[in-house]
């Protein structure tokens, strides 16, 4: 990580990299070392250095600090290594599109970089290569929250081109901020698949002594190559600890927690499945490895938004949004409701052939427009209410089913559908 503030102006402007042996002159004090990268707990002022006895200093600088580049960091090739291939092993293939969990530490700097190759990922974790064959690929080395509609179509192309080819299951390290998102518009474009397809992150990148990365890669290879199962999952932490791993339906995912390894959580049911060891246990029911071939339905209209009511939400504001979009999905209070002024502008924006969908900020439970005198103006007004489906969930399944058919009534059938697990007939006490 770069240096911020005017520490990193000093730096920059004598040429350091992180990785060149520095001298930082403060005063009489001479400190000389590798340049470490700035880490976010490190106060801004702080410069890392690797000593020669292979200790870190934190050198306090500031604009009158000189700092002179003793030698410039090595150039280093990256010589492509082939992955091994064994015929009684099966395939597993591995579509990287970036992240935390798409990343490695060189134990040189200390720096922690995204990896150029897929190759190079799979050689960090070489436990992987001992249960099975990986095909390898870096599709996209992007941090998810710069993922959009043509990355979903991207990846759910690869992901069918490589089931259809004889892979067993595909993993897809992905960061997990949009990890959600993505698992969603993977669960609705793709169908009859032929093995799972794990998609799987890390809350601590790989310089860190908690990095939860090697568990998740292991526990999502063994699902691929052990579980019969043919949905799309997100799979981490089960807890803190490293204990088991959970598998989540792409449809029913969410990340609960900023930091924690356990952050993701199966909302409105329970896990599909529990990875403990060597040992797989589905908690769900669930759909089983298909014979395949792997259908694609990768059509997508991005031209919709999700909104989040809150007192004060101004009509203006949404009837702004309204007029530039084909559909909104609005998260409501409670059991789905919005204020009164904003049933008048959902009203103007069904009038002019705008979907307009309603879920739940609560999260768990459904909605229920049907309890108070609000919900049924809403109704009247033409809103239409979709059970206890996410949020983001409904948010990349309208956009894919306004890619599906032009027809109001057929969209408005397609929301009401369940496609991929993401609606409930009954919800979890």
């Amino acid at each position: 990580m770069t240096y911020p503030g005017p520490v990193g102006k000093i730096l920059e402007s004598a040429g350091a990299e992180v990785g060149d042996v520095v001298e930082v002159r403060r005063g009489k004090e001479v400190y000389s070392g590798i340049l470490m990268p700035h880490h976010d707990f490190s106060n801004p002022s702080i410069i890392t250095l690797k000593l020669a006895n292979g200790y870190n200093i934190g050198v306090r600088a500031d604009e009158d600090s000189k700092i002179k580049i003793v030698s410039k960091k090595e150039a280093k090739e990256h010589a492509k290594r082939s992955l091994p291939s064994t015929p009684s092993k099966k395939d597993v293939a591995v579509i990287s599109t970036g992240g935390t969990i798409a990343s490695y530490v060189d134990y040189r700097t200390g720096a922690v970089h995204p990896a150029i190759s897929a190759e190079e990922l799979v050689f960090s974790v070489p436990e992987l290569m001992d249960l099975c064959n990986v095909r390898a690929k870096v599709l996209y080395s992007i941090l998810s929250e710069n993922m959009k509609v043509a990355h979903w179509q991207g990846l759910a192309r690869a992901v069918a081109d490589e089931l259809n080819s004889g892979a067993v299951g595909v993993i897809v390290p992905h960061g997990t901020d949009t990890l959600g998102f993505t698992s969603a518009a993977l669960s609705f474009m793709l169908r009859n698949l032929t093995g799972p397809v794990v998609c799987v992150g890390a809350q601590r990148s790989s310089d860190r002594p908690s990095s939860d990365a090697i568990m998740n890669l292991l526990a999502a290879t063994r699902l691929c190559v052990e579980g019969d199962l043919g949905e799309v999952v997100v799979l981490m932490h089960g807890e803190t600890s490293d204990s088991y791993c959970l598998a989540h339906r792409g449809t029913k995912v969410r990340k609960m927690h900023s930091s924690r390894r356990d952050a993701f959580k199966s909302i409105n049911a329970d896990p599909v499945a529990k990875i403990e060891g060597t040992e797989i246990t589905f908690m769900s029911q669930h759909t089983r490895r298909s014979p395949g071939p792997v259908e694609l339905h990768d059509k997508i209209d991005g031209n919709a938004s999700m909104l989040h009511f809150y007192p004060g939400f101004e009509a203006e504001h949404f009837d702004m949004i309204a007029g530039k979009v084909k559909g909104v999905v609005i998260a409501g209070t409670g059991l789905g409701h919005v204020s009164e002024e904003i049933v008048g502008s959902i009203r103007r924006a069904v009038k002019d052939g705008v979907h307009v969908f309603i879920t739940t900020q609560c999260l768990h439970g459904a909605v229920n427009l049907n309890v108070y005198s609000t919900g049924r103006d809403m109704l009247t007004a033409g809103a239409v209410p979709i059970g206890d489906m996410l949020p983001e969930t409904a948010y990349v399944k309208l956009m894919w089913a306004m890619g599906q058919t032009k027809d109001p009534a057929e969209v408005r059938k397609i929301m009401m559908t369940n496609v991929a697990g993401e609606l409930s007939d009954r919800r979890l006490v």
